[in-house]
């Protein structure tokens, strides 16, 4: 029985692509590179920033380093408010608590802002637990922030789910003993989530309501 629930935040609970695609672009306007199509940064919703910097634009760990704090400069200011809940979020959380589920956040977005984005949107409420990484922290694996939240409340991981959007979530689950049930409505694919094996994947948020009550 799923008495704990992990949720990852980008692409599982909101909607970040126009405040995250926005603070990349200016980003990587600092090293003179424009980007006008900012479709084409979705990608990095969801990974490490200075993983994604490195793999998508070949920067090197350092110039990735540099990249992330002026990502940090628009997204502080801007980018963290241009995110939207997704329909239904709200409503299911509320059902999930009323049913005695306990609820927690494991993002790779640094906590900081993790806390503002869900006090802005009145949804932080609902979580015991709101987990991500430390400013001053780079390169973290998923696994990492999802092990601080099971050893932090010692949760019973028979009894724990992991929620995301990305393989990402569901590898940081995996290697803690957890399932993971990935959510299509967010940055992730089909193909993606059937190659890493995904415990279940589901359409919407109702039939996410569905797998959790």
């Amino acid at each position: 029985m799923i008495k704990n629930i992990l949720f990852d935040l980008d692409g599982t609970l909101t909607d970040p692509k126009v405040g995250i695609t926005k603070s990349v672009a200016y980003a990587l306007s600092h090293f003179g590179i424009e980007v006008t199509d900012l479709d084409s940064l979705c990608k990095f919703i969801g990974p490490p920033l200075i993983t994604s910097f490195c793999q998508y634009y070949g920067f090197s760990e350092q110039k990735a380093s540099e990249a992330v704090e002026v990502y940090r400069q628009y997204f502080s200011e801007k980018g963290l408010y241009e995110n939207v809940v997704y329909p239904e979020i709200r409503e299911m959380l509320e059902k999930l608590k009323k049913s005695g589920k306990r609820l927690f956040i494991a993002t790779s977005k640094p906590e900081k802002f993790a806390k503002q984005i869900l006090k802005h949107f009145g949804l932080a409420g609902y979580f015991e637990c709101i987990r991500g990484i430390e400013m001053s922290e780079e390169k973290v694996l998923k696994a990492e922030i999802v092990r601080r939240v099971i050893e932090g409340y010692s949760l019973d991981i028979n009894e724990t789910i992991m929620v995301g959007d990305r393989y990402h979530d569901i590898e940081g689950a995996r290697q803690n003993g957890l399932n993971c049930i990935a959510v299509l409505y967010g940055y992730g694919s089909a193909q993606e989530f059937n190659e890493h094996n995904a415990y279940k994947v589901v359409g919407t948020v109702k039939e996410l309501e569905g797998e959790l009550i």
